[in-house]
């Protein structure tokens, strides 16, 4: 093993290489410890990569191009239409086939901390649920012990975590008796990093011994697949279908055959689920077609005059919004993360409050963005994959992130979405259900997700019970 010098000379030489000797300003006056923390730091970093987007994307701004001719996207409904009733019949039966068969599995991208929401932790470690207040990991496993109750397999779960919170995730699950989940069937693999850049191209100093790093967006979860060994896995225990959430939506199906099988049946290599968008300018992606291919524009990019166009009937023409669930067939994710692809995810240019250390080593927290952060994000791989399907669905049953401390998108509002759908699936087999003057539930209610998954599977789980009463101001709670 090289000695501290020794990779203080090694370094000194590739820092001046790429023009980043500053990064190495303060050594001299820091610890033998910090010294090596500064050092690992810049393992972290592909100077290679960096080099060319400090030119493209940090000293200058890319220019966004909007294409002349957008439209909207093909896609599915939610229920079948006329004539759509056998192929949703047949992808159903497909993606419970593909379940029973152990070839696909959860993947949840949970790198991100619960500071927005005022939580010291893992975001996914937030305590949600409306009656146990159990946390977001806890229902994803529950959703697929629920999975594995009705389809006789358990799927495997792989877990993006970050470096800031890997050591707190996996030690939460370890706590947790991982939910009643084999440990060997959760595979864990941290985020790769990107550095934040000064507008000049310099690499940031987050202290006089730290690089500041931050994950490299959504869309790096394919590349950290194949880098952390979890494609090989996959392979290894014939997986060859991905079922891709987000941490913070804890209304999402783990695993939804009928999207699984539209997505086997159709030959598509990336399929995404969408909602009605709840007003023009929702700050969601838009699903669109551009030169032939599905593409995700982002709200901030459309214009306010497709924004706002309306079909004949007065509809919403780009109604199409994205939700980042997505179904992925390993061979695309293999295909597009190989060492010399062709194609690569584009990356996207954030400026960002970054706290940085001055000339004279003392941290600097920013009243103003003085960064630039560099990101991937994953649905930028829907245009680079072979036909590419968009199915919608209903929001009120698949879609409430917890992003916000108030407000939209907040605890509050994805329990009161937890308690309306508990409430509506018991209305469906027969429950009912007392409600308020407002039409809200007049009680809390919670259905475990190893309970009863969806409307139909609880009906088949109550007709085995004695008959339910829902009181009043009485939390009920199935699991």
């Amino acid at each position: 093993m090289a000695t501290l010098p020794e990779r203080y000379t090694a370094w000194w030489q590739k820092l001046s290489r790429y023009n980043q000797t500053h990064l190495l300003k303060f050594w001299p006056a820091l610890t033998d410890v910090e010294r090596a923390q500064l050092l690992d730091d810049l393992e972290q970093v592909d100077f290679e990569l960096c080099a060319p987007l400090i030119e493209t994307h940090v000293r200058r701004r890319p220019a966004v191009r909007i294409p002349e001719h957008i439209e909207p996207p093909p896609s599915y409904p939610a229920e079948p239409g006329p004539g759509q009733e056998d192929l949703y019949a047949r992808a159903r039966r497909a993606g419970e086939e593909a379940l029973r068969a152990g070839q696909v599995a959860a993947f949840t991208v949970a790198g991100g901390q619960g500071t927005r929401l005022g939580f010291d932790g893992p975001k996914g470690a937030f305590p949600i649920s409306p009656v146990r207040n159990a946390t977001l990991f806890q229902l994803f496993a529950e959703g697929l012990l629920g999975l594995e109750r009705r389809y006789g397999r358990r799927p495997r779960w792989y877990i993006m975590t970050s470096p800031t919170n890997h050591t707190e995730t996996t030690g939460f699950f370890a706590a947790h008796g991982f939910f009643g989940l084999r440990p060997d069937e959760v595979v864990f693999f941290q985020q790769g990093q990107m550095p934040a850049f000064l507008p000049d191209g310099r690499m940031a100093l987050a202290d006089r011994h730290r690089l500041a790093l931050s994950p490299d967006g959504h869309g790096g979860s394919l590349r950290a697949l194949r880098e952390r060994g979890a494609l090989d896995d996959m392979r290894a225990h014939g997986i060859d279908t991905i079922s891709y959430f987000q941490v913070d939506n804890p209304l999402v199906r783990t695993i939804d055959p009928l999207f699984v099988g539209l997505h086997l049946l159709t030959g598509s290599e990336m399929s995404s689920k969408a909602v009605t968008k709840a007003f023009d300018t929702e700050k969601v992606g838009n699903f669109c077609l551009v030169d032939g291919r599905v593409t995700v524009i982002e709200y901030s990019d459309l214009p306010d005059a497709l924004a706002t166009a309306r079909n004949a009937d007065g509809s919403r023409r780009f109604d199409a919004g994205s939700i980042a669930i997505h179904v992925l067939s390993r061979t695309f994710v293999e295909r597009l993360t190989a060492p010399g692809a062709r194609v690569h995810l584009p990356w996207h240019r954030a400026e960002k409050k970054v706290p940085t250390v001055d000339e004279t080593g003392r941290v600097v927290e920013p009243t103003a963005p003085n960064a630039v952060k560099l990101e991937l994000f994953v649905f930028d791989a829907i245009p680079l994959a072979e036909r590419p399907l968009v199915l919608f669905t209903q929001r009120a049953e698949e879609f409430s992130p917890v992003k916000n401390a108030e407000g939209l998108d907040s605890p509050a509002t994805a329990r009161r979405d937890l308690v309306r759908r508990a409430a509506r699936w018991l209305e469906a087999c027969g429950v009912s259900v007392p409600r308020g003057p407002d039409g809200e539930p007049a009680a809390p209610i919670e259905i475990s997700p190893a309970f009863a998954l969806d409307a139909e599977d609880l009906r088949a789980r109550l007709a085995a019970r004695p008959p339910l009463t829902v009181e009043p101001g009485k939390p009920l709670l199935l699991a």
